[in-house]
C-alpha cells in the first residue's frame, strides 16, 4: 500500500499565488481614474439651457462660464444682484453634472458681465470643495433664492454668503463698493 504524503510547499505556493492574484485585482481600485477634460463645446452643452451664458471656455483643467447679466437687473438689484449673479450658475445642477462627467476638471469659474465687456463678478470653486451633502445644501439654497429671491432678498443674501464661504471671489468695485 502506497503512503500518501502531504506536500505543504505546494499548498503554500498555491495559497500565495491566489493571494497575489487577489491583491493585483484589488489594485485597480487604487488606480487613479482617467482625468479627462472636456472641450469648450462639450462643456458648453452642460449650460445650453441657460440663455444668459454667452460662452464657455476651457483653459487647462479649469472650465470658465461667461454670463451676461442684464443691466436693468443690476440697476434694480444693485450690489446684491451683482454678487449673486455668478452663484446662480456655479451652484446649478449643471456644474455638478459637469464635474461628475469629467474627473479632470479641477475647478469651475463663473464670470458675469454687464454689457459687452464690463466684468461684474468672478467666482471660482475647486472640484473637491463640496461634499455630496454640501452640494445638496447648495442646490437647496439656490432653489430658495430662485423661487423667492425677488420677494425675500434675504434668500439672495443667503446664497451670496454660502458662495463666499466656498469659493474664491472678486467683485467689481463699480458694482459692489467696498
Amino acid at each position: 500500500m502506497k503512503k500518501l504524503t502531504r506536500r505543504p510547499g505546494l499548498f503554500i505556493g498555491a495559497a500565495t499565488a491566489a493571494l497575489f492574484v487577489f491583491v493585483l485585482e484589488g489594485c485597480d481600485r487604487f488606480r487613479r481614474p482617467e482625468l479627462t477634460v472636456p472641450t469648450a463645446e462639450e462643456a458648453a452643452t452642460f449650460y445650453a439651457g441657460h440663455d444668459a451664458v454667452a460662452a464657455v471656455e476651457v483653459t487647462g483643467n479649469v472650465v470658465e462660464v461667461q454670463v451676461r447679466q442684464p443691466p436693468e437687473q443690476l440697476r434694480r438689484g444693485g450690489s446684491l444682484w451683482a454678487k449673486v449673479g455668478p452663484y446662480i450658475y456655479l451652484f446649478s445642477p449643471d456644474t455638478r453634472s459637469l464635474l461628475e462627467a469629467y474627473p479632470g476638471v479641477a475647478a469651475v469659474r463663473v464670470v458675469t458681465y454687464a454689457g459687452k465687456d464690463t466684468e461684474v463678478a468672478r467666482v471660482m470653486m475647486r472640484r473637491d470643495t463640496l461634499s455630496d451633502i454640501l452640494w445638496r445644501r447648495s442646490q437647496n439654497i439656490l432653489g430658495h433664492a430662485l423661487q423667492r429671491g425677488t420677494e425675500q432678498p434675504t434668500r439672495l443674501e443667503e446664497l451670496v454668503n454660502w458662495g463666499e464661504r466656498y469659493t474664491d471671489f472678486t467683485y467689481s468695485e463699480a458694482y459692489v463698493p467696498r
